[in-house]
């Protein structure tokens, strides 16, 4: 069987971030073949080229990237697995120095702190949980709440417990094995986000297709 006559398994993700200004496919997806000649061969081959500075991001369609195999191997089969517009985004890679790491960790530590504490506190106001707490006081045991009772204390302990089994981790530690609310709602947000790209450059017409070769369309720069 001739090289031409291979077939070859792709399989691309949705969103793929690249640091290299030419895009090879090997950078951007998962290929399969018998023929490792053919293989190493597919991989080399470069699929789009970026701008060398600034931010960049374009959309690729996946009959491209066979129109790219097809150029090299005519009679070759490719067979997809994976997504049908797959988003590249370019970025250079500077190291931030740590110091900017630690700043920025202890900022979005400070900010979800208080703004949760304001959160549960506007709460509290809102249906006078302190009233409440005295008037149920004041029904069960006869007399006045000081304001410091079991309730206020198992208030507490269970806003904690809520929250802590509510988010499903602690730090690093993992209660359950599920995704936490917030990496479920962070996977919508970016499908989102994903689609909107897609479409927005499908109607531009930005994304490159069979025949655009492997120029970025101009209207990709990320502000």
């Amino acid at each position: 069987m001739s090289a031409n006559a291979v077939t070859l398994y792709i399989k691309g993700d949705r969103d793929v971030e690249v640091t290299k200004p030419d895009v090879t496919l090997g950078d951007i997806l998962s290929i399969e073949c018998t023929n490792r000649a053919v293989l190493a061969r597919v991989r080399a081959l470069k699929i789009v080229k970026m701008k060398k500075t600034g931010q960049q991001r374009c959309v690729v369609s996946i009959l491209r990237v066979i129109e790219c195999i097809h150029e090299v191997y005519p009679e070759a089969e490719v067979q997809n697995l994976g997504e049908t517009d797959i988003i590249i985004t370019y970025e250079d890679q500077k190291t931030p120095a740590f110091f900017w790491h630690i700043l920025k960790a202890v900022f979005v530590a400070v900010v979800t702190f208080f703004g949760s504490a304001f959160s549960i506190m506007a709460f509290n106001n809102d249906v006078d949980v302190t009233k409440l707490f005295d008037q149920i006081h004041e029904l069960v045991t006869g007399t006045p709440s000081d304001g410091f009772t079991v309730l206020e204390i198992s208030y507490s302990i269970g806003l904690t417990a809520g929250i802590l089994i509510f988010f499903n981790h602690f730090g690093k530690k993992r209660f359950t094995v599920d995704p936490t609310p917030m990496e479920v709602q962070m996977r919508l947000y970016e499908n989102d986000i994903q689609t909107t790209l897609i479409e927005d450059s499908a109607r531009k017409g930005e994304e490159i297709d069979v025949g655009m070769g492997s120029t970025v369309p101009p209207g990709s720069d990320r502000n």
